[in-house]
């Protein structure tokens, strides 16, 4: 189901996330459960994050909005697709672009960079992240598409 017709069907339920992501990866739309991470310019938790069985989430990180280095690369795209993650929203800067648009995932970010981003492990897991004015917390539902995103306390469809 689009995100246009479940927002007209469930209005009420929904929050719209109000910024605009590039759409990456073959995987253009996707919707599971949120797991949320927050991580400035540091990969080292999300790249542990996503070597854990996904089971149909979505993993929602908070990069602080930062796009002077990448949070998320190829190797780790490899990782989302291969433990079952449904998709990846990154309010932040990934790398390796042309490489992730080839895989069947789904991913949004803010943009991108060549650079690096540190790895010392610093972050939070599973606290709810404020991104484009609305909040995600662990548990919710995201649906995504070409549209943008929505969040719902509950599975919709």
């Amino acid at each position: 189901m689009k995100t246009a017709d479940i927002h007209d069907a469930f209005s009420s339920e929904v929050e719209v996330c109000s910024l605009s992501f590039l759409i990456l990866g073959r995987k253009r739309s996707f919707f599971g459960p949120v797991a949320t991470l927050q991580c400035f310019e540091d990969h080292a938790l999300l790249k542990s994050e996503l070597e854990m069985p996904g089971k149909g989430r979505v993993l929602v990180v908070d990069g602080g909005g930062s796009l002077q280095s990448a949070l998320f690369g190829d190797k780790m795209a490899g990782l989302l697709f291969h433990n079952d993650w449904a998709g990846i929203i990154i309010h932040g800067a990934i790398r390796d672009r042309d490489e992730i648009d080839c895989l069947e995932v789904g991913v949004r970010c803010l943009g991108v960079t060549p650079r690096r981003s540190a790895g010392a492990g610093i972050g939070s897991q599973e606290v709810p992240v404020e991104i484009g004015g609305t909040t995600f917390r662990p548990g919710d539902y995201v649906y995504c598409d070409a549209d943008g995103l929505l969040i719902s306390r509950r599975a919709l469809v």
